[in-house]
C-alpha cells in the first residue's frame, strides 16, 4: 500500500487560478473523500493526481515517488469515472481484460485476476454480456472491476455513484464501503454529496474555492466545523446560523438575539472556556437534530436551554419531520420525531442543546468555540 501527498499544489487555466494551494496527505490505506460544490476544484485535483492534468506549481507524492512529470499509465493508479467509461462493443470479461492486455499480462494470470475481482463483485454472470445488456449499477461493478484486476497502489473515484437512482446509490455506497475494506487499498473518492462523504471516507477534504476548508475525519468535520461555509455545507438539511451577542446574565456566558415576540431570546452557552467574553458578537451555530420540544426532561437536563418560536411550516418525510420555526427576522429549521412533531402556527417551547453549539467570528467566519 502506498500513501498519498499532495504538497502545495496550484493548478492554472491561464489568468484563472483553481487551485490556491492544496496540501493533503493520504496514509497507507486510507479511504480520503474530496468533497465540494460544483467548480470547488475536486474533480480537477483528481485529475492532476491521475496524471490527466498538469501541475502548476506543488508536488504530488505517490508513495516515496513524486510523479509531476510520470505519465497516466506509468503512475500504478487505476480510476472509475462518472460515466462507467466501458468499451460498448465488448463484453464485461474483455473491458475487464483490455488493460492488462494492453500490459501484457500472461494469459493465465488475467484469467486467475478476472476470476478473482469477479467472484469479489458478485458479477461472475455478467462476463459475457455487453455493457448495453446491464443496469446502471452492473456497469458500474463493472467500471470497479476493471480498476480492480490491476492491483493498484492508489485507486481514484470519480463521482461514480451519481448517475445511480437514489436507493441504488445506497446500495454501492455500501458495495464500495465493504470493497475498501476487503481490498484496503489507499483510495481518493470525489463527491459533491456530503452523505456520501460522511459515510465512505475515514477523512474528508472539504474543498471550496480551490482551497481546502477542512481535513479531518467525519465526526470532526460535522461536530467541529472550521467555519461557516463547513457547518453549512456538510449536514442536510445545514446548521442553522443565528446572529446573536454574548452576555453575562445571573453570573452565566449567554447568547442572545431578538425572538419572534420582539424581546430577547437567551440561551446559555455550556462549557465554553476562556474562548469568548461577554460583550462580543458571534455567529450562533445550532444543527437541526440539537433542537427538540420542550418537556420537563429536557428543561431539566443540564446544558439545554429553552427557546420559544412559531412554527412556519412542517415538512414529514417519514421517519423525521422537519419544521420551519421564526427566530426575530431569521427562520431556522428544526428535525423532530414524527411522534412529536410541531403543527404549523403552533408556538412552539424548545429545547435546545447548547452543549453541541459552535461560535463563529463574523468577521473571519472561523470557528470561535464548541462547547464542550
Amino acid at each position: 500500500m502506498s500513501s498519498l501527498t499532495i504538497r502545495n499544489v496550484r493548478k492554472s487555466f491561464g489568468a484563472v487560478e483553481v487551485l490556491k494551494g492544496v496540501n493533503i496527505e493520504a496514509r497507507p490505506g486510507e479511504f480520503v473523500a474530496l468533497v465540494g460544490p460544483s467548480g470547488c476544484g475536486k474533480s480537477t485535483l483528481l485529475a492532476m493526481i491521475a496524471g490527466l492534468e498538469t501541475v502548476t506549481a506543488g508536488e504530488i507524492w505517490i508513495g516515496d515517488r513524486i510523479v509531476n512529470s510520470v505519465a497516466p499509465k506509468d503512475r500504478d493508479i487505476a480510476m472509475v469515472f462518472q460515466s462507467y467509461a466501458l468499451y460498448p462493443t465488448m463484453t464485461v470479461r474483455e473491458n475487464m481484460a483490455f488493460g492488462m492486455e494492453s500490459r501484457g499480462v500472461p494469459k493465465a494470470e488475467m484469467a486467475a485476476a478476472i476470476a478473482r475481482v469477479a467472484a469479489l463483485l458478485q458479477i461472475e454472470p455478467l462476463l459475457n454480456r455487453k455493457p448495453g445488456q446491464l443496469s446502471g449499477g452492473q456497469r458500474q461493478r463493472v467500471a470497479m472491476g476493471r480498476a480492480l484486476v490491476r492491483d493498484p497502489k492508489l485507486f481514484l473515484f470519480d463521482e461514480p455513484l451519481s448517475n445511480l437512482d437514489a436507493k441504488l446509490r445506497v446500495d454501492m455506497r455500501t458495495e464500495i464501503k465493504k470493497l475498501h475494506h476487503n481490498i484496503g487499498k489507499t483510495t481518493v473518492y470525489v463527491t459533491h454529496d456530503q452523505v456520501e462523504a460522511m459515510t465512505l471516507a475515514s477523512r474528508i477534504v472539504v474543498m471550496h474555492k480551490g482551497e481546502v476548508q477542512q481535513f479531518d475525519e467525519p465526526d470532526a468535520v460535522y461536530n467541529r466545523p472550521a467555519n461557516i461555509f463547513v457547518a453549512g455545507f456538510m449536514g442536510s438539511p445545514s446548521m442553522n446560523f443565528i446572529t446573536a451577542e454574548l452576555a453575562d446574565v445571573d453570573g452565566r456566558l449567554c447568547a442572545t438575539f431578538p425572538s419572534a415576540k420582539g424581546d430577547s431570546a437567551v440561551l446559555a452557552l455550556a462549557g465554553t472556556g476562556n474562548a469568548v467574553q461577554a460583550g462580543r458578537k458571534v455567529i450562533l451555530g445550532i444543527r437541526p437534530e440539537h433542537l427538540s420540544r420542550q418537556t420537563p426532561e429536557t428543561a431539566n437536563r443540564p446544558g439545554m436551554a429553552g427557546l420559544s418560536a412559531p412554527v412556519e411550516v412542517v415538512e414529514p418525510t417519514g421517519a423525521e419531520t422537519m419544521a420551519v420555526l421564526r427566530i426575530g427576522e431569521k427562520e431556522i429549521v428544526g428535525r423532530f420525531d414524527p411522534n412529536d412533531a410541531p403543527k404549523e402556527g403552533e408556538e412552539m417551547a424548545l429545547s435546545v442543546d447548547m452543549t453541541r453549539a459552535c461560535l463563529f467570528d463574523p468577521a473571519t467566519e472561523r470557528l470561535i468555540a464548541r462547547a464542550q
